[in-house]
């Protein structure tokens, strides 16, 4: 099965469900069109929840890479 379906317009349950996607409950990177994330649930929301939950952002690509793991992160190239 894959990952829950996102529904637009709705940026609480969006929150809910990027902690609940199969990457993430496995630790791994959960990847957002930034044009998307601007226009559905925002920029500065997705840095205020990714900060709080300890988690790491980075932008590439035209993407953000939101990292769910805690601690450092070492750009290795």
């Amino acid at each position: 099965m894959g990952d829950a379906p996102i529904l637009p317009h709705d940026p609480d349950l969006w929150m809910r469900q990027m902690s609940t996607t199969k990457s993430a409950r496995s630790g791994d990177i959960v990847r957002r069109k930034i044009d998307w994330v601007d226009r559905e649930i925002g920029r500065d929301r997705l840095l205020d929840e990714v900060r709080s939950r300890g988690f790491h952002m980075r932008e590439a690509g035209g993407q953000f890479l939101v990292v769910r793991a805690p601690g450092p992160i070492r750009m290795v190239c």
